[in-house]
C-alpha cells in the first residue's frame, strides 16, 4: 500500500461539500476520503503505468493536490486547466513534467484515472487524454517504486 506524506492542513466535510459545489463538480467516494484522509501529499511509491495509443508507458507522479492554503492546490489547478473542466475531468496530480492525472468527472468517465499529456498540441482535449485506471484505490494501488 502507497503511504502519503502531506503537507496539508485537516479538510472538513463542509469545505469539502463546499469545494464541490463551487466547481459544479460530485467527487467520487474514493476520492473524497483520500482528501478527507490526507488532503493532497506526496506519495512514497510515485510511477504508474498509461495505456497510450499504440503502447504501454510509464512516468511520476510529483504530486497530489490538496484543498486550501496550500502550494499545490487543486482550486488553482482547476482555474489553470479549466478546459480539462470543461470535457468533464478534474485535474489531481502532476508529473515532473507538467502533465496532469485526472479523475473522472461526468458520467462516461466518471471516477476513471487519466492521464493528459499537455505537450501533445491537440485542439481536441480529448485527444491528449490516456487510460490509467477505472478507479482512484486502483490507481493508488498500482503505484510502485
Amino acid at each position: 500500500m502507497v503511504k502519503i506524506k502531506s503537507d496539508g492542513s485537516n479538510l472538513s466535510l463542509e469545505e469539502l461539500k463546499k469545494f464541490e459545489q463551487k466547481n459544479d463538480i460530485s467527487l467520487s467516494s474514493e476520492y473524497e476520503e483520500f482528501l478527507l484522509q490526507y488532503n493532497g501529499g506526496y506519495p512514497d511509491k510515485s510511477i504508474f503505468k498509461i495505456k497510450g495509443n499504440e503502447e504501454e508507458y510509464e512516468s511520476v507522479l510529483n504530486v497530489f493536490y490538496g484543498i486550501g492554503d496550500m502550494y499545490d492546490n487543486l482550486q488553482k489547478n482547476i482555474d489553470f486547466s479549466d478546459e480539462l473542466l470543461e470535457v468533464g475531468f478534474l485535474p489531481i496530480a502532476d508529473d515532473p513534467g507538467g502533465n496532469q492525472i485526472c479523475i473522472g468527472i461526468s458520467e462516461k468517465h466518471y471516477g476513471k484515472i487519466y492521464f493528459w499529456e499537455h505537450e501533445l498540441g491537440n485542439e481536441n482535449e480529448l485527444e491528449n487524454l490516456f487510460y490509467v485506471s477505472d478507479s482512484f484505490i486502483n490507481f493508488l494501488n498500482s503505484l510502485h517504486d
